[in-house]
């Protein structure tokens, strides 16, 4: 759908041969400025209807005609600013349906499409029955609402890639303290190993130093063992004196013996035949 513009260059009849001279001039240089306008001039334009704007600087026509120029020229924000200033200060509906039509316009280029609506709407309520400003308002009122779903559906997705990203940080939050578990884990295990190891070290130690303390020191081996009889070398003499004395011992011995064998032991209770 093609957006359809309006550029009406508004001249105005002044009757009466009592218009005053300032009067005059204005109308004739918002007339030069109609001229260059529809020569495609329109850098002369502008200054013919700054001209007139500086002798009359409320007067619609000129406003809403320079508005026109700076439209044409893209210069957009000025021209919206011409066509506010022309609404504002135009005393019938009809030169405030063109100025709220124009303004649409600008707000289209812009693609401002809410204001656009607004801007149009005014427009219809100052003449309901232009089909152009009809055709313009339900343009901008349908690129409105796609623009609305458009950025409905972005900030649903934006929303969602959001709550993903959340859910992917919580995930690898988890992942990473299940981890940390793990690894603490591990080196609990590490030095519960590394303690049974010291213990079997120490327990190993222990074992050693008791048997250690069991087993005899060299000089208590000494004394624990049992003294060992001395040998003593006999002179013959020595052997000769102790065999005479052995003798004479076992023959005093021998005589005793056979002396109580005669005496004999009295029989107790002997019977006769």
């Amino acid at each position: 759908m093609k957006q359809k513009q309006i550029f009406f260059w508004m001249i105005f009849l002044f009757a009466g041969m009592s218009l005053m001279a300032q009067e005059g001039e204005v109308v004739n240089h918002i007339f030069e400025g109609n001229e260059q306008a529809s020569s495609e001039v329109f850098d002369e334009a502008e200054m013919s209807y700054r001209r007139a704007l500086s002798k009359a600087p409320e007067k619609p026509e000129a406003l809403y005609n320079l508005g026109n120029t700076h439209f044409q020229g893209q210069d957009f924000e000025e021209a919206k600013q011409r066509y506010f200033q022309t609404q504002k200060f135009a005393e019938n509906k009809s030169s405030k349906h063109y100025a709220f039509h124009n303004m649409g316009n600008v707000f289209m280029k812009q693609k401002d499409y809410a204001k656009a609506v607004e801007a149009y709407k005014n427009a219809l309520r100052n003449n309901p029955e232009d089909e152009e400003t009809r055709y313009n308002y339900a343009l901008a009122k349908e690129l409105l609402e796609n623009e609305q779903e458009q950025q409905q559906n972005q900030d649903q997705n934006d929303q969602q890639d959001q709550q993903d990203q959340e859910d992917q940080q919580d995930q690898d939050n988890k992942d990473n303290n299940k981890k940390g578990d793990k690894d603490k884990d591990s080196g609990q295990d590490e030095e519960d190993e590394e303690g049974d190891e010291g213990e079997d070290e120490e327990n190993k130690k222990d074992e050693g130093d008791q048997e250690k303390e069991n087993q005899p020191k060299e000089g208590d081996q000494e004394k624990q063992q049992p003294a060992q009889p001395r040998q003593t070398e006999l002179s013959p003499e020595q052997v000769k004196s102790l065999l005479e004395a052995m003798s004479n011992q076992e023959k005093k011995v021998q005589d005793k013996v056979n002396a109580e064998k005669v005496q004999g032991t009295p029989v107790r209770g002997q019977k006769d035949w």
